[in-house]
């Protein structure tokens, strides 16, 4: 990070507290008036979600760097007592201290149990010539055995038939894949959109939300079990003579759905995993945190969890709690003086949440992107390279949007930075969040959503995903996310239509346009 920044955020906040020091109490009374009325407005709105938690001060934890992230993973592990649950993406295929780290505290502690979900195309894309997620976590459980560490990998059902056979590796990630972040350890929990390898661990910004909550920790690691009872398992193979294949991936015997890679099963598959998620999904999965109103004082922070299952529910069938979640949000913004940020490393919005965001009264909102320089494909090889422009083609697409909405002073679009992601001390960008702001002079958050999903299309049918939607009154909180927004928005610069029109840098060949029109539902 840059040398000066240390001071920039020091100097943002003795200005914001020398602001908040001289408010007249009649400004600070009508702030926690409007505080207190937006959070019963929407608690009201998320009434349809079952399940809600309620959290103290001092319950949740931001942390705003990727070594921060990373710090607080290899703590947590090595204090462990019980379990340790990750869901992820995938685990670097050099993770080797991490896998170090989870390797001596089992050896420390006999009782601990590990359990990893992860998904089965990006977790097993290196092998057989190089190290994978799934070969480096065989390592632990041929050490350990299956009863102390579980290794499952979710494969998309579309994964299977004509597809299975012939769409190469890599490309075969594009039917959908496990999305989730979820790190969790006895009675704490981390989410987070980051992933475990070396760039999110170092210079890919994220988001990173530790909750200290039993209850909702619980949730979580009963969510964990339940799509890892929809996964294959890791078996270790003996006296492999290629390390990088030591394992195999089998379908276990007590998973509550069948195969759906056999054939004629997939129909099956997706009844039994609709039935049980459908269950889990719309009962109250918080039964044993029961309180009165009378004590709900004591607990200014509500938690509601939200996932979007899309590929494990039968077509025109989709019981994901999500997106009907997001978009019953944004549309009761009845206040101009209500407004928004959104964030995305990988801009493709859902047209449903851009159109309602559109409609929305709000004064001053932002919309923060990845530039093109840190997107974490920018350079790659092969036809990734092209990814980063087809997201730049797509921010000009919208920022087309406000122009014909009319919206180009009340919605602003920026764009992270900091150097260039392929050059010495080069950052890259993957947070993404919402955030609502109940008034425009005392800006900081009452509500903002965590978690996995990018809002894309691609996030609302072929991916799973896991997020949480946060409303607080808790005022150090608010003040908490609102140091986390000022750190992002800190390296931003806003575009504007001109920019798009006049940069030579934004241009975007015709291929890269044809191409990310044909093929936006998986970006």
């Amino acid at each position: 990070m840059s040398s000066v920044r240390p001071l920039k955020i020091l100097s943002q906040a003795i200005a914001k507290t020398c602001s908040r020091h001289y408010s007249s109490p009649s400004t600070m009374s009508t702030s926690t008036t409007n505080t207190q009325s937006q959070f019963s407005s929407f608690k009201n709105t998320l009434s349809p979600l079952k399940t809600k938690f309620y959290l103290r001060k001092d319950e949740i934890e931001i942390m705003q760097l990727p070594s921060e992230f990373y710090f607080t993973l290899k703590q947590k592990i090595m204090n462990a007592q019980n379990r340790i649950f990750f869901a992820s993406l995938y685990l670097g295929k050099s993770e080797q201290e991490l896998i170090n780290c989870i390797d001596q505290t089992m050896e420390r502690k006999p009782n601990l149990k590990v359990y990893f979900l992860l998904d089965g195309l990006r977790g097993t894309r290196e092998t057989p010539h190089n190290n994978s997620s799934a070969s480096l976590l065989t390592t632990l459980v041929d050490k350990y055995g299956e009863d102390r560490i579980n290794c499952r990998l979710y494969r998309t059902p579309a994964f299977h038939g004509w597809k299975k056979k012939f769409i190469p590796k890599r490309f075969n990630e594009g039917l959908g894949l496990q999305h989730m972040k979820i790190y969790g350890f006895d009675n704490e929990l981390i989410l987070s959109g980051a992933n475990l390898s070396k760039d999110y661990f170092t210079n890919r910004q994220d988001r990173y939300y530790i909750f200290k909550s039993l209850p909702l920790t619980n949730y979580y690691f009963k969510l964990h079990q339940l799509i890892s009872s929809l996964s294959f398992k890791i078996e270790v193979i003996r006296n492999s003579v290629n390390p990088f294949a030591n394992y195999k991936l089998v379908w276990p015997k007590d998973n509550i759905a069948v195969d759906p890679t056999r054939l004629g099963n997939k129909h099956k598959f997706l009844s039994e995993s609709a039935n049980a998620l459908e269950q889990f999904l719309h009962t109250d999965q918080n039964v044993d945190q029961k309180i009165n109103i009378d004590k709900q004082k004591d607990y200014p922070t509500l938690v509601y969890p939200i996932s979007q299952f899309t590929p494990l529910f039968k077509k025109f069938e989709d019981r994901s709690t999500e997106k009907s979640s997001i978009l019953s949000i944004i549309s009761n913004i009845h206040n101009k003086t209500l407004n928004w940020i959104f964030t995305a490393g990988y801009f493709n919005m859902l047209p449903s949440i851009k159109h309602q965001l559109l409609k929305t009264p709000s004064e001053n909102s932002r919309i923060i992107t990845a530039s093109q320089y840190a997107n974490g494909f920018f350079e790659s090889k092969g036809v990734s390279s092209n990814l980063p422009k087809a997201y730049l083609h797509l921010s000009h697409k919208f920022m087309k949007s406000l122009v014909l909405y009319n919206k180009t002073n009340q919605i602003h679009l920026m764009e992270w930075q900091n150097g260039i992601i392929t050059k010495p001390d080069g950052w890259s960008y993957h947070a993404k969040g919402f955030w609502l702001l109940d008034d425009t002079k005392q800006i900081k958050p009452f509500l903002t959503i965590i978690g996995s999903s990018n809002y894309t299309k691609r996030a609302y049918s072929l991916d799973l995903e896991s997020n949480v939607i946060i409303l607080t009154k808790d005022e150090s909180l608010r003040k908490e996310i609102q140091s986390e927004v000022d750190h992002l928005i800190q390296d931003c610069h806003e575009v504007t239509i001109m920019d798009f029109n006049q940069d030579e840098d934004k241009h975007v060949g015709i291929g890269v346009k044809i191409a990310t029109k044909l093929l936006s539902k998986r970006l």
